[in-house]
């Protein structure tokens, strides 16, 4: 299987735009932030992300994500009922105990298990965490209930009636919202992790019983020296993931 390295792709090759280049360069250069500095990110400048995030397209315009934006204690609140829970769930059974709104996956294979594998190698041996080190490997699934102390973090939510579909606009609107936040300066990085505790944050945020947690997000200005930072995941070639049909 061919992968390639994530950089901007070669504006020498076929018709690009200003506009190309740029996106191109966004996505290039957006990773999953694990480590943040402390000084939070100011109201307007997190309406500014948002507010370019609100584009975003969605099946009949209908915009069915709804977003929580904690900052200052509320964050800190936040941070700290999900550590507790999680630790609790550590001690007490090895992980935390799922109870998302959405099911998660059965199961990696294949191809997709062999992703899955390598970033996640990549994030051990940038923490200096050995192969079959199960103590410091659990210290790190924990700092996702930490917020990887970032000062901000964000739920979204999507309608029940909307089902699956409801879930897959929301997929649409943290894309967007990824680039808005890599073309503000800032580091995000999504989380399924936060969605395992449901019930949790249904009652944390009063969030009511017709909508679904579909997933949270820390995210703040980058560490850009922690090490957790220092790797970036690859990504597959367009003649793994294209069928093209001509006939």
């Amino acid at each position: 299987m061919e992968q390639i390295d994530r950089k901007p792709l070669d504006t020498d090759q076929g018709k690009w735009t200003e506009e190309s280049a740029v996106l191109s360069r966004l996505l290039a250069e957006r990773y999953s932030c694990r480590s943040y500095r402390p000084e939070p990110v100011s109201r307007p400048e997190i309406e500014r992300m948002l507010e370019i995030a609100q584009m975003s397209a969605s099946w009949c315009n209908s915009q069915p994500w709804q977003v929580i934006v904690t900052e200052g204690a509320g964050t800190e609140r936040l941070r700290q009922l999900l550590f507790d829970q999680a630790a609790a769930d550590a001690a007490a059974s090895g992980g935390p105990v799922f109870a998302p709104d959405f099911p998660f996956p059965t199961a990696y294979r294949g191809v997709y298990k062999e992703r899955q594998r390598e970033v996640g190698w990549q994030l051990y041996e940038s923490v200096g965490i050995a192969f079959g080190d199960r103590v410091a490997s659990g210290r790190q699934v924990l700092e996702n209930f930490r917020l990887f102390g970032a000062p901000n973090a964000l739920i979204v939510t999507s309608p029940r009636d909307l089902g699956t579909y409801g879930a897959i606009d929301c997929g649409l609107y943290v894309g967007s919202l990824l680039l808005a936040a890599q073309s503000l300066g800032l580091g995000m990085i999504p989380q399924a992790a936060l969605a395992i505790y449901g019930p949790l944050i249904h009652e944390h945020f009063n969030v009511p019983d017709d909508r679904m947690v579909v997933l949270g997000a820390s995210f703040g200005y980058p560490d850009e020296a922690h090490p957790a930072n220092s790797f970036r995941s690859r990504r597959a070639s367009i003649a793994d993931a294209v069928e093209w049909v001509s006939q």
